[in-house]
């Protein structure tokens, strides 16, 4: 069923998620652009409706992604993707689609924010809604969350999510028209280029940008001592001044990846999207340390270092505590902040110490204090990172705030008597700034894209520097428009509902830079090639010339010819090194670079002079690849090629266009190790090419080629290949042909008595020879024989193994072979860690994309070799795994893990336990095992097994419930003792649910936010609160003063309904069934005291999977 309708107003405002490319194989998607923004449109009002999709007999679904039908807005066919078991996560992914991408024009693009929802069919206001914003375009025609909600709140019947087996799926659409960038020149347009991005490393080059934009910060990084020894990537300093350099001289845009690489960075790093704000503090930090020593030491203190006082001062003795501290940025509160000046307001509040709270001074005990901050000094360039993104407490999880937030074009801290400045700050320094840059973050909370707005000379014009393109924008763009807050879109048909339809602003202001005006000309200095050392500017001067002459290359690659000559020198030097199997790595031998037009004997008179051979002594010998994929000599060149062009002849060798030309050359030499004239070559000669193998050494390496005759066999040349091993003429070998390696190994005896035509032998082949060892020298080698040596080479593979705890470092490596069996593998990994039992192993397989472990283990033998633990879709990795577990795994295997929280009945205190139990266990048995872990109140006390999520009680488990199915992933299970009250419930009493919530106002509206433990309790028949009252604090233990404060009200479907100490409660709750009573419980209103134990990195940046880290 399908529903088309005009959109209704904004609903409750949710985070957005935006969706992991690694994790995301239908439907690419980058891991941090969340695509161009509303900056990028023009200003002309959306198309806007609204598509209803009900997928009947959802839990039934049997297939991996399920498409929408078509709907229309904008003029553009859309459709929803869904992925009802999760796109390779245990989440709902759900996207938007372009229908008809297929069938669209080359270059095609459309622009469109959008909504996606799963309706909650019992109670609207649970519905899930994620918003975002895309470009579509080819290359990314779907654009949605791979972690829409978690697959066990989706399918579980109680949550409403699915009901009659149906699930309702909404998207809201507005589509904006889009210009075509393609050809835009941004050095053309604004005489600015911009920065190359690397995959997520927007947030880099926004702050490049505006880094680079401040004139004295750009000098003193061209002043940093750099040599002309020094390499890019290998510095910082070097790698920033070339960066610098070129933004301010290359007429495009510039590639930050020699900067990432002297950060100490790999590929990985630069497809993490980190914060803003923490690289500039990291960034800054390690210039600082290198500046060091130098004439430019102290630059980054007299940029940005300002101080601020911390004071507490009591009221009723005169005494007064004072700590001075240094910023290099000031980090301002947003929520509940109009604009700047509310925030510093906010910054400088002076707090009471007083009652419970109040100070400890050294020698007057306990006093009433103030306690306060007082800035010191501004720094020339003042830094205000904006609080976008904060930790909420009553969801757990890291929210954005898109609140408006204002700030001014001039900025006026010296306003209302410098309220904002200490006594002591200096009287004649006037402190009015600027604004010179505003760094954008367009996204949610866990990505986004980010860009800026500068003003590089401090005039009326702005410019945005997103990535690559750099445009001219006005004031309004640069401030109003990244205030934030909500954006109002007319409707398309005012007829259906009157009301406008608002989205909320996901791009907003997220680092404003200022500039004081009294150091505007120092800071707003001239930089000039004079600043640039001279290696430096030779350095990219050389750089651009070898850019230009590739780029010519290119340009006429249709013009010339590479001919790769191979020689014996090359094999002599490969073979056995390089390479074991066939000849010759082509890719390390000269190459010469000819035009096509040329004559094969003009390029014979360039070799010459290059290797020292005449021309009369040269014969080449094309190569061919063979039907078994390896590649030997074929034939010489005959006379009639050879007088022919360059180009004639690689046409003649092979039809591929633009191929090169592989040639070997072979030189003979005289008994004086003089060149002679290549032997005349009959149909009867063959020529061979031969390989010693050294079972002690475990060596092979190149012998030689000799021309044999096809009726002669082996025994006629034994001698000569015993003086080109160096061996006794009398020695006695063995040989072998080397036939293939792909796909496995094939290497045979060679019986000598045969004639090399009957053995199958052409010119080209492979023989490979050793010493004949007896049955009894054979067992003194691990590799007796070539073939066995072939192939363990062929299968070798040195495995780097890290501890699952320490992924990112390498604990050891071990060398074993591709067809080790699973057995083999673990018993070397055993050996290492002189372990006894190699089952406690568990290796778990590496993600060659992420740079991570994969999520699940390798079970015990579920894989047959270690070619297959180390295979990763189409590439190869050489990482595993390893944890050492306290149990076989095979035991761990057919256990269920369970985390449970047991709550004591009488102390304060929660203590977790890993459970461990047979699969098929049930609710029971882990009652038992935790019965033998846990202290019971008495011995005979009873227990049971909760299901508690975000402080309520969603379920209580029947003991005869099996644990197999139970997921402890998304909500904790807690284990409590059973009150004796609750064991004989008469007829008329009630078990009812009891929450702790708070009230708070949320885009006007009041919401409920539950906190603390729910618990338990019975309810009398005709008892009143007032007595119920009196059990809750014995229960909790809550103080008489704190307890008279608190506010009882019955709860249903989140709505409070206040009572009164007379009210009888079990006239309020009628329902005895507690299963899927959670949503009607006795709410105890208070203030949430609990401690906010908080991580640091918490405080206000995004939960990236791992912190900024410049490593040199």
């Amino acid at each position: 069923m399908t529903i088309m309708n005009p959109l209704p107003t904004d609903q409750e405002d949710e985070e957005m998620l935006v969706p992991r490319s690694d994790l995301v194989f239908e439907g690419p998607q980058p891991m941090e652009e969340i695509g161009n923004d509303v900056e990028k449109q023009p200003p002309e009002d959306p198309q806007t409706s609204r598509f209803t999709w009900k997928i009947d007999n959802f839990s039934r679904l049997n297939i991996k992604k399920l498409y929408s039908d078509t709907f229309v807005v904008g003029g553009y066919k859309w459709r929803i993707l869904i992925f009802p078991k999760g796109n390779n996560v245990d989440y709902l992914s759900m996207y938007l689609d372009v229908a008809d991408s297929a069938n669209l024009p080359y270059g095609w693009s459309r622009y469109a924010q959008f909504s996606l929802s799963v309706v909650n069919q019992i109670h609207n206001k649970y519905s899930i809604r994620k918003e975002t914003q895309h470009q579509f375009n080819a290359r990314e025609s779907d654009w949605g969350f791979t972690s829409f909600m978690p697959l066990g709140e989706l399918y579980d019947p109680n949550r409403g999510y699915i009901v009659d087996d149906a699930c309702v799926i909404e998207a809201e659409v507005a589509v904006r028209k889009i210009v075509d960038y393609w050809s835009y020149d941004s050095k053309k347009e604004t005489g600015f280029v911009g920065l190359k991005n690397q995959g997520a490393t927007c947030y880099m080059n926004s702050l490049l940008q505006t880094l680079y934009h401040i004139p004295y910060f750009r000098k003193a990084v061209y002043h940093m001592p750099t040599t002309e020894n020094d390499m890019p990537s290998a510095s910082i300093p070097l790698a920033l001044q070339s960066l610098f350099y070129k933004l301010q001289y290359s007429d495009n845009s510039v590639a930050t990846k020699e900067l990432t690489k002297s950060f100490g960075w790999d590929t990985y790093d630069s497809f993490l999207q980190h914060d803003v704000q923490e690289l500039n503090r990291v960034l800054c930090e390690k210039l600082e340390e290198k500046m060091k020593g130098t004439v430019v030491e102290g630059t980054i203190q007299q940029l940005f270092e300002g101080h601020h006082m911390n004071y507490i001062e009591c009221i009723n003795v005169d005494y007064k505590s004072t700590r001075k501290e240094s910023f290099y940025d000031l980090q301002l509160d947003v929520k509940g902040c109009a604009d700047v000046y509310a925030s510093f307001d906010k910054y400088v509040e002076v707090e009471r110490l007083e009652g419970d709270n109040k100070y400890h001074a050294e020698q007057y005990g306990l006093q009433d204090a103030k306690k306060g901050v007082l800035f010191i000094d501004f720094p020339p360039v003042l830094q205000l990172q904006l609080k976008r993104f904060e930790y909420d407490f009553s969801r757990d999880t890291m929210v954005k705030i898109n609140d408006r937030y204002e700030f001014p074009l001039q900025l006026d801290l010296d306003r209302e008597n410098r309220k904002y400045l200490s006594p002591e700050a200096d009287g004649s320094v006037r402190n009015l700034y600027t604004l010179h840059s505003v760094l954008v973050h367009s996204g949610g909370v866990h990505g986004g894209h980010y860009y800026a707005f500068i003003r590089p000379t401090l005039s009326d014009q702005w410019y945005k520097f997103d990535d690559e393109r750099v445009t001219k924008e006005d004031v309004k763009r640069a401030l109003e428009e990244q205030y934030g807050g909500e954006e109002e879109l007319p409707q398309t048909n005012p007829g259906f509902n009157n009301a406008p339809f608002k989205f909320t602003k996901y791009s907003n202001a997220y680092m404003l830079v200022y500039i004081r005006e009294s150091d505007k000309d120092k800071i707003m200095c001239s930089v000039d090639e004079k600043d640039i050392a001279d290696h430096v500017r030779a350095r990219l001067q050389r750089e651009q010339e070898d850019k230009e002459q590739k780029k010519k290359e290119k340009a006429e690659a249709h013009l010339y010819t590479i001919i790769k000559v191979a020689r014996d020198e090359d094999l002599k030097q490969q073979i056995g090194k390089d390479i074991h199997f066939d000849l010759v790595d082509h890719d390390k031998v000269r190459s010469f670079r000819i035009q096509k037009q040329t004559p094969f004997s003009i390029f014979k008179e360039e070799v010459a002079r290059e290797f020292g051979v005449a021309v009369q002594f040269q014969r080449f010998w094309l190569w061919a690849k063979r039907q078994n994929h390896t590649y030997r000599p074929n034939r010489p060149l005959t006379h009639l090629e050879e007088a022919q062009t360059v180009g004639q002849l690689r046409e003649v060798s092979n039809k591929v266009q633009n191929a090169e030309l592989k040639l070997f050359l072979e030189v003979e030499l005289g008994l004086d190790l003089r060149h002679i004239p290549p032997p005349d070559k009959t149909k009867d000669d063959i020529l061979l090419f031969f390989k010693i193998y050294d079972p002690e050494k475990e060596e092979l390496r190149y012998a030689g080629r000799l021309f044999v005759k096809g009726t002669s066999n082996p025994t006629e040349i034994l001698n000569k290949l015993n003086e080109m091993a160096g061996y006794a003429p009398d020695q006695e070998i063995e040989l072998y042909e080397e036939i293939k390696y792909e796909p496995s190994v094939m290497c045979e005896l060679i019986d000598k008595k045969f004639a090399f035509r009957s053995s199958q032998l052409e010119d080209g082949d492979i023989v490979c020879y050793q010493k004949f060892l007896s049955p009894e020298n054979r067992q003194k080698f691990r590799y007796p024989d070539v073939p066995s040596f072939l192939e363990y080479v062929y299968n070798r593979q040195a495995v780097h193994f890290r501890s699952l705890e320490k992924s990112k470092e390498d604990d050891f490596c071990l060398e074993l072979s591709k067809t080790n069996t699973y057995d083999e593998v673990v018993e070397r990994v055993a050996q290492q860690l002189v372990l006894d039992d190699p089952s406690k192993i568990r290796l778990t397989p590496h993600n060659c994309y992420s740079q991570q472990p994969k999520p699940q283990p390798i079970k015990y033998r579920g894989v047959d070799t270690l070619a297959d633990m180390l295979v990763h879709y189409n590439q190869t990795s050489d990482i595993l795994y390893y944890e050492v577990l306290d149990i076989p795994l095979p035991e761990l295997q057919g256990l269920k893990t369970l985390k449970v929280a047991f709550h004591h009945a009488t102390k304060d205190e929660v203590v977790t336990y890993t459970i461990r139990l047979p699969k098929q266990s049930t609710v029971g048995d882990v009652i038992n095992d935790l019965k033998k872990k846990v202290e019971l109140s008495n011995p005979d006390a009873e227990l049971r097994l909760l299901e508690v999520f975000y402080h309520k009680i969603y379920k209580i488990f029947h003991t005869s419930e099996k644990i197999e199915n139970i997921n402890d992933q998304y909500w904790t299970l807690r284990a409590e003792e059973i009150p004796e009250e609750e064991k004989n419930l008469g007829p008329v009493d009630r078990l009812i649910h009891v929450y702790h919530f708070t009230k708070e106002t949320a885009q006007n509206q009041m919401q409920i936010q539950n906190f603390g433990e729910p618990f338990l309790m019975v309810i009398y028949e005709g008892e009143t609160l007032a007595q119920v009252k009196v059990r809750i604090q014995k229960k909790l233990q809550v103080p008489d003063e704190d307890f008279a404060k608190w506010k009882f009200a019955f709860l249903s479907l989140g709505r409070p309904e206040y009572l009164e100490d007379s009210d009888i409660l079990s006239n309020r709750f009628q329902r005895r069934d507690v299963y899927g009573a959670w949503e009607q419980y006795l709410g105890l209103e208070h203030p949430d005291n609990a401690p906010k134990r908080i991580h640091a990195a918490y405080q206000n940046r995004h939960t990236y999977e791992k912190p900024v880290k410049i490593y040199n």
